[in-house]
Formats: structure tokens, C-alpha cells, sequence
């Protein structure tokens, strides 16, 4: 990544996830952009490698946080709640994913899968709506196209990520109306280590070449975070060419 002038100069961005992944990509090209980037995720060894961003204005910062444990994830609303005026882009990018049908998964899987791709979104977001309606900012939602459409022993995963979905197009209207936008993204199946995971569970041979590429949707979604003020982009779908992976 090169920097280049950008309207991101002196602009923040809150982005979950951000040690790998679709969130590390995320950071690195609002990074570039010259945005000053707090990063979130579990492993802060990562969440330092993902740091290093060329050209960055200045060295974000790093709070490493499992968010599906409510003292931790408490304690992060108050650090940044109590240290950042505004938020010019807050991105839900954290994930974890658990594979198995209903006579096998246990109900502590689906409050895991719940407490990261769920509760914790709602609940960053709703701590963090004035610093948002401060800067007039926009909420990414990094979701998948397993919330439109459910499979077989993918059936918890899908339900939280529904659930996602619904609460992104049910705080639209009402962020909208503070002139906060509000983007959901729907990826198919994507390099990261998360999906190199899920193929092993699977059972299947894992072609990372064959499927999205993190920085290509990263790019995506910078660009239709720049759009006008006078436009929203509400929903990106993307999915891999290659017919043999859904």
C-alpha cells in the first residue's frame, strides 16, 4: 500500500477483527489513506504485525480484547469512549465460526458465536453512537453471505449472521436520520485463516488463489465509504468466480 491524498487525513477508524482477515486488509488500506486507526482484536501480537501499516500518519492503537467476554469487551468501551471525541468509521470485522448440526453443536458454541457476531456489535455501537454522531460517521458491518442463506451444519453460524443483518437494516433508518450511514457487507468465501479453517472442517482442499481476496475487499468497501454525502451504499455482495465453492 502508498499513501495518497485522501479526505481521510485526520479522520479515525475503529476497526474489530483487525489482526487478520478482512479487518486487517481494512486497516491497512485506511491506514494508507492516512486515517489514525484503533485496532481490536484477541491476539495482540497480530494486532501489532497489522500495525505496521506503510505510510500510516501516526501509530495506531492497539487494544486487544476478546469480545465475546463482557468484562473485556466493557472495558474497551471505556477506554475508547473515554479517549476518542469522534469516530469517523467504526467496523465490526471480528469473527469466529463454529461448524456442526443441531445433535452436535453445543448451545455454549451458539452464545460464542452470539456474544462475537451479535451482541458485541450492538453493543460497540450503541457506546460509541456519540463519538459516530460527533463526526457524522459511518458503521461497517462485515457480514456474510451465509446470512442469506442457510446450509446444513452451518445453521448457528447463519442464524447470528442473520441476526446481523437484521440489526443492520433495523438501525439504518435511525442512524440515517443522526446522518450516520450504515454499510453491510456480504462476502463469499474469502482467503483468510478464519475460511482456511472452516475447509478443514469441511474436509476439502483449501485454494486460497481460488477466493476473494482480502485487500480487493478492502478496496471495495474504502471506495463506497468515500462516496458523497448526498449517497449510501447499503448492502455489497461479493462472491468468488469459481463455481465450486458457494
Amino acid at each position: 500500500m502508498t499513501s495518497r491524498d485522501s479526505n481521510w487525513q485526520g479522520k479515525t477508524a475503529l476497526i474489530t477483527g483487525a489482526g487478520s482477515g478482512i479487518g486487517r486488509a481494512l486497516a491497512c488500506a485506511l491506514g494508507a489513506a492516512g486515517a489514525q486507526l484503533l485496532l481490536v482484536g484477541r491476539d495482540r501480537a497480530k494486532l501489532q504485525a497489522a500495525a505496521a501499516v506503510e505510510h500510516a500518519p501516526s501509530p495506531p492503537t492497539c487494544h486487544a480484547c476478546d469480545l465475546a467476554d463482557e468484562a473485556q469487551l466493557e472495558a474497551l468501551v471505556a477506554k475508547v469512549a473515554g479517549s476518542v471525541p469522534r469516530l469517523d468509521v467504526l467496523a465490526h470485522s471480528a469473527g469466529n465460526f463454529s461448524l456442526g448440526g443441531l445433535a452436535d453443536l453445543s448451545v455454549q458454541e451458539l452464545d460464542r458465536l452470539y456474544r462475537t457476531h451479535l451482541r458485541a456489535p450492538y453493543r460497540l455501537t450503541q457506546a460509541l453512537l456519540p463519538q459516530l454522531r460527533a463526526a457524522q460517521g459511518e458503521v461497517v458491518f462485515i457480514n456474510s453471505t451465509a446470512a442469506l442463506q442457510a446450509s446444513p451444519t452451518w445453521a448457528a453460524y447463519a442464524a447470528v449472521k442473520a441476526g446481523l443483518k437484521m440489526l443492520a437494516d433495523g438501525m439504518r433508518p435511525e442512524l440515517d436520520a443522526q446522518g450516520i450511514r450504515v454499510l453491510s457487507v456480504y462476502p463469499g468465501r474469502t482467503a483468510t485463516p478464519m475460511q482456511e479453517r472452516v475447509f478443514h472442517l469441511e474436509g476439502r482442499d483449501y485454494k486460497p488463489e481460488e477466493l476473494l481476496q482480502p485487500d480487493d475487499l478492502a478496496a471495495r468497501i474504502v471506495n463506497l465509504l468515500e462516496l458523497p454525502r448526498t449517497a449510501e451504499a447499503t448492502d455489497l455482495i461479493v462472491k468468488p468466480m469459481k463455481k465450486v465453492v458457494r
